[in-house]
């Protein structure tokens, strides 16, 4: 089964649904409803769902494009499809505005400022003379191609489905692609997106401006489907039933979108019409019994109704085995010809009063590899920190092939070719192990969101899966490239880490823990990768406790304690140093 197969099937279905004789107009009304809430839902789909970006504030967009066709259609006479452009431009401009503020915010921050500025926007809407306040603005004009108008709710349908079904469309490819993965990737926060070059606030701000875009589209289509606009369909309960839509359907999926605006347009309907009779026409009560049953749907479908149904079906959709074949070109290394790929010279880190690192120098030779040992909380994780651009030094000089960044971000230093893994194994659970694997080649690639959309960014995405397949078939786990992170052991998570390092085609390798969680011949099998990569050309710097492993691997072992360098040398001369046993091998070492 194609990622796609549904599309086609549903526009088949849509396109008849009209033409079928003594179809109640009720039912079309009620289907184009769906199709105008399925736009909004599907823009929270990927900024929330799959973006990590909790929004209550989209249906302000929506105002945004009904309001901008509303006064050029009834104040300047421009041509209602003129105006389709303007209400996108507009919806998109109030989205830049918005989001360069909305997206720094973080935690509950995020989505308490998205319900500030809709509540602002609403009052914005009805205070506005040129709007016509609290009464909007009527006799917009319909839709027409020639002579033909679409002043009906069964004339304007295909409209609006075509625009769902494009929009769709559109976005699954946009998830299928090299700034999809970057998008999903936010959701298990910005550290390790940035660790392999993704531009974070870049790509919060573009899937900000996307479904502000599609809510922008929802809005044009229901200010001439109405004919007329004003503030109430755009206030903050509007914006939070949207949100409602997209959770119930399904928030990582497109078509949970679709669904959920289907399951939630019908349910308002039925009990708009069939409570008044149950309890005497006490409206309060629609909102109490919708709650409920919403909250009884999640039950069932803690994830969305969407995925449930697709775990129910007997065959799931299948992707491509990737043509390995295809070659991926190198991508540029910096220029440099010394033996000394990483310099660390007096590296400070302080937090407040604890110091974290205490000036640590030493070097990491080409071709080598380098083990950083030491007890719990030595600093070590903390140096592979200020060596990334995760956190700058407070003092002292970290050297990337002669180039400093002690200072500079993730996205630079990951330029200079280091790549890493992390303690706490950062995977995207529900991406498959080929989609996080593919994030590490994210700096190898060149398409952009809208090559994407249009699907232009096929030969592009074919060298970037190819080069994450094969990645993943040096670290042993071709049998799981289909299968969800979030389904291996934490061993297995361990290694598509590495191969997601590997991706990045890099000099420096740096690794955190490894062998953690991995059984004795996964751990023989790694040593041996390691070994490989080495003799390759590559350097390692690791951070382990098994020090079976560590002995019999590195060239050269740094031992820190308490944030200073204690000790340097070979596993020989580690075992023999007093200090190292003192402070963390132990006199049984």
């Amino acid at each position: 089964m194609t990622q796609r197969l549904p599309l086609i099937i549903f526009a088949l279905v849509m396109a008849v649904i009209p033409l079928v004789p003594g179809i109640p107009p009720f039912w079309i009304v009620l289907l184009d409803n769906i199709g105008l809430a399925a736009l909004v839902a599907m823009g929270l789909v990927l900024l929330t769902g799959v973006g990590g970006l909790t929004s209550f504030g989209q249906a302000a967009f929506c105002g945004f494009g009904a309001y901008t066709t509303a006064v050029l259609t009834t104040a300047y006479g421009v041509s209602p499809w003129l105006t389709l452009p303007a209400s996108l431009l507009v919806s998109g401009i109030a989205a830049v505005l918005l989001g360069l503020v909305t997206v720094r915010l973080s935690g509950h921050y995020l989505p308490l400022g998205t319900i500030a500025w809709g509540i602002g926007l609403f009052y914005l809407f009805s205070k506005l003379e040129f709007l016509g306040r609290n009464d909007g603005i009527s006799g917009i004009p319909p839709l027409s191609i020639g002579a033909f108008k679409m002043l009906s709710p069964d004339t304007i349908y295909y409209a609006i489905w075509v625009a769902v079904l494009l929009s769709a469309l559109l976005t699954m490819n946009l998830l299928d692609s090299r700034t999809g993965r970057a998008i999903r990737a936010l959701r298990r926060g910005h550290v390790a997106a940035e660790a392999f070059g993704v531009q974070t606030p870049r790509a919060k701000l573009l899937v900000f401006i996307y479904a502000a875009v599609l809510a922008g589209l929802s809005g044009w289509l229901y200010a001439h489907f109405q004919r007329a606009a004003n503030p109430t369909p755009f206030g903050a309960q509007a914006g939070i039933e949207y949100l409602f839509i997209a959770v119930v359907g399904g928030a990582g999926y497109v078509w949970g979108g679709v669904l959920g605006a289907a399951i939630v347009v019908i349910l308002k309907e039925v009990l708009q019409s069939y409570l008044p009779y149950i309890f005497g026409g006490q409206s309060q009560l629609e909102t109490i019994v919708f709650g409920i049953m919403l909250v009884l749907l999640l039950q069932l479908a803690p994830q969305g109704v969407w995925p449930w149904l697709m775990s129910k079906l007997p065959f799931k959709p299948t992707r491509k085995t990737p043509d390995t074949s295809v070659k991926l070109e190198h991508r540029e290394r910096a220029p440099g010809t010394s033996p000394v790929l990483l310099h660390i010279e007096k590296a400070r880190k302080q937090f407040g009063g604890v110091l974290a690192v205490n000036d640590v120098s030493f070097d990491v030779n080409a071709r080598e590899i380098v083990a950083l040992i030491g007890p719990n909380g030595a600093g070590k994780s903390t140096t592979f920190n200020l060596i990334t651009g995760v956190l700058a030094a407070t003092g002292g000089k970290i050297f990337v092939q002669g180039k400093e960044v002690e200072n500079a971000p993730p996205q630079e230093v990951v330029k200079l070719g280091v790549s890493r893994t992390f303690q706490h194994v950062k995977l995207v659970p529900d991406m498959t192990v080929l989609e996080n694997v593919a994030i590490g080649a994210h700096l190898r690639g060149n398409s952009g969101a809208i090559a994407s959309m249009l699907r232009l960014d096929r030969a592009d995405e074919a060298k970037l899966l190819a080069e994450a397949a094969r990645q993943i078939a040096r670290v042993g786990l071709s049998d799981q490239i289909d299968q969800l992170a979030g389904s291996l052991s934490l061993g297995q998570q361990r290694i598509v880490e590495i191969a997601r390092a590997l991706c990045v085609d890099p000099m420096l390798l740096l690794l955190d823990e490894p062998a953690a969680g991995l059984r004795h011949m996964e751990k023989q099998r790694l040593a041996a990768l390691l070994r490989q990569l080495r003799d390759g050309g590559m350097s390692v710097l690791l951070v382990e406790h098994d020090m079976g492993f560590v002995m019999d691997l590195a060239d050269r072992i740094v031992v820190l304690d308490f944030g200073t360098k204690i000790a340097e040398g070979t596993p020989a001369a580690i075992k023999r140093n007093p200090d190292v046993i003192k402070a963390y091998l132990g006199a049984a070492a």
